[in-house]
């Protein structure tokens, strides 16, 4: 049975990714820190629409100690896949960002991700086939004001991404990023229908991305036939941006 964790599974990317996943018939964890009830109601559903797989939310908190966080991947059942789609951001300036902010952006974001890769790697590369998918950002390749440390963040996991891959490859675990633009979610929601008309008018393809165009692509690196393709990322932007 082929096993994925997404973290960040109750966001509105994360949720796309666990529809489509168990469609394909993927068994999953679904990690939350603070949305418990949201994440069991998700497995609940999905247990009852694909009665032949399992799906178990998870709960973990990415400010855990290291020792915490070891315990909770010690708990896990082998994996075939891990996608990190949690992720957090802060929209000020550096010079007034409490630093306090900062670390949380960038353990969260950043440092977690890569520990809980250490963490992960002897259940993964143990697997005939194994993928590990880190969300970035479009503003990884090319940074945003008033969100300089997130763009910091998802620039690390892209060159993290890239150098990791190469020391696993011959494991048949492949590592990638998927770095996407705008999306329709929770996260943009909070911005002025004037501020989201500007970014559409920017966006050449003339609208925010959906969280099922963003799944597609995990669900597409996540098949065996996608082996070739390893410390690449891949941006889905509508063509904003690059």
């Amino acid at each position: 049975m082929k096993r994925a964790i997404v973290f960040g599974a109750t966001g509105g990317i994360g949720s796309s990714i666990c529809e489509d996943l168990a469609k394909d018939g993927w068994s999953l964890y679904l990690h939350t820190n603070s949305k418990w009830n949201k994440a069991y109601e998700k497995a609940t559903k999905l247990a009852n629409e694909y009665p032949s797989q399992d799906f178990l939310p998870v709960k973990l908190d990415f400010n855990s100690s290291d020792a915490e966080l070891k315990k909770f991947v010690d708990g896990l059942i082998p994996v075939n896949a891990v996608i990190f789609a949690q992720g957090i951001t802060d929209y000020n300036f550096v010079g007034t960002q409490k630093m306090t902010m900062m670390d949380k952006i960038i353990n969260i974001n950043l440092t977690v991700p890569i520990k809980l890769t250490h963490l992960l790697e002897d259940k993964l590369v143990k697997q005939e086939f194994s993928r590990i998918i880190y969300l970035g950002s479009v503003y990884g390749g090319q940074g945003s004001a008033m969100e300089a440390v997130y763009s910091a963040t998802k620039a690390g996991l892209s060159r993290f991404s890239q150098a990791y891959a190469r020391e696993v490859v011959s494991t048949n675990l492949t590592v990638n990023v998927l770095a996407p633009g705008a999306v329709d979610t929770p996260m943009n929601a909070m911005f002025s229908e004037e501020t989201i008309a500007e970014v559409t008018d920017e966006i050449p393809i003339g609208r925010f991305a959906s969280g099922k165009d963003i799944s597609y692509w995990v669900k597409v690196i996540l098949n065996p036939q996608s082996g070739y393709l390893t410390g690449q990322t891949i941006y889905i932007s509508g063509g904003w941006l690059l």
